[in-house]
């Protein structure tokens, strides 16, 4: 019974001197702190502010993208799907264009046919469905959208005698012909509606009668155009759309996959990169990115420094210290130990810190240049932690080096 009595005794006095070990160095590297503040604050400042920089970078690097990525979606297609040889694409085609998208993207088709005014000026008339050109072309500055409403609806309000708005198609009362909405461009509307009365438009011998309810500014030649909903174009002129404006969501690489796909699932189509928002958007994203990782690495440089600044003047203003240390039997390894303890300790603290504050800046940032709140990803937390830690240890390497080099017996005679 005496041995295994023995063996716990032994055991017990190992877990207490483990733990006077464990407390007195706590106490060390407290003691250190307090009265070496200013230099133990300069340091710990230069910490936290690489660590917020790092996490607002971190968390701005993961969020950058989607959120460029949807601000570029504001200006229009960054795919076009044409009929090979000018030909009409085939009638499911923009079914099977959602069906590859998949709520990764919207998009529109468009028709377009040169007809004639009523004094025989040609014109370019476009025939689109309006609620997907509203999603698709963001940047277009319409001072009022179309609305489709059935031309019985129409009808019907006319011969009870309510009043015949704008927004909606509607029969004139003069000559009992139907008025489909059109969306007119600002370059175009003098000529053939300077009154913004509804006016007529001839195609191969048909006529449709198109009442303006808004007009269209892009700066380009939508300017010069006239939109009409594509049911109303298609019945109009017998010519279905030959063109879909596709804006794909995703990175470079997804939107060349999502072509790929509509080149295989649409063979009659010929499907091209609007390469100005494609280049455009992969070379933003690309400088973003280096810009971000670069700003965090020159200020993770600059805190090195400011750390190794800091613990080399730590060395020199406690070499007494460490040769007292060295002079009761203190070893290398338990004063490396030491002193890499209290560089841990400073980046462990620090980077707890800099990620609070960092998640603070991340947000504005987002708030300000977006519009949105950026998430704060607290998967960051181990990355800053260990870097924070490593950077402290790469700097107390130096600091370290000079330590080995303390002699107890000069330092203490006071040379």
């Amino acid at each position: 019974m005496s041995a295994p009595r023995s063996h716990q005794a032994r055991n017990l006095a190992a877990s207490r001197a483990r733990g006077l070990h464990t407390s007195m160095l706590l106490r060390m590297l407290v003691r250190a702190a307090v009265l070496r503040r200013g230099r133990a604050a300069s340091a710990l400042f230069a910490m936290v502010v690489a660590a917020a920089v790092a996490t607002a970078m971190l968390n701005l690097y993961v969020d950058v993208q989607a959120k460029l990525q949807r601000e570029f979606r504001n200006y229009g297609a960054n795919i076009v799907l044409f009929g090979k040889d000018g030909a009409s694409l085939p009638t499911r085609s923009l079914a099977q264009v959602d069906s590859v998208l998949a709520g990764r993207g919207v998009a529109a088709p468009f028709g377009m046919v040169v007809a004639r005014t009523s004094d025989g000026r040609p014109i370019v008339v476009a025939g689109t469905d309006f609620q997907r050109v509203r999603q698709l072309d963001r940047y277009w500055q319409v001072s009022n959208w179309p609305t489709k409403i059935p031309t019985s609806a129409a009808y019907i309000g006319a011969q009870m005698g309510l009043p015949l708005t704008p927004e909606n198609p509607h029969f004139s009362q003069n000559q009992g012909e139907a008025e489909h909405p059109g969306l007119i461009g600002v370059r175009a509307l003098p000529i053939v509606s300077p009154k913004n009365q509804a006016f007529e438009l001839t195609f191969q011998g048909h006529t449709l009668r198109v009442a303006p309810v808004g007009t269209v500014q892009t700066g380009a030649a939508e300017d010069s155009r006239i939109y009409v909903s594509l049911s109303d174009f298609v019945s109009w002129t017998g010519v279905q759309p030959f063109t879909i404006e596709v804006a794909a969501s995703g990175s470079f690489q997804e939107v060349t996959s999502i072509m790929n796909q509509l080149a295989q699932a649409i063979p009659a189509a010929e499907v091209r990169p609007v390469r100005q928002i494609m280049e455009g958007e992969a070379r933003v994203l690309g400088k973003t990115r280096s810009t971000l990782l670069a700003a965090a690495a020159l200020i993770i440089l600059t805190a090195a420094l400011c750390v190794l600044s800091t613990l080399m003047g730590w060395v020199f203003d406690r070499r007494r210290d460490f040769a007292i240390m060295k002079a009761l039997g203190a070893s290398e390894r338990v004063l490396n130990g030491f002193f890499a303890a209290e560089a841990a300790a400073l980046g462990a603290t620090g980077a707890v810190v800099g990620f609070l504050f960092g998640i603070g800046i991340a947000t504005l940032i987002g708030r300000v240049n977006f519009h949105a709140p950026v998430v704060p990803r607290f998967s960051v937390l181990p990355v800053v932690l260990a870097g924070s830690m490593i950077v402290t240890l790469l700097s107390s390497i130096l600091p370290i080096t000079l330590l080995r080099r303390v002699q107890p017996a000069v330092i203490l005679r006071g040379e």
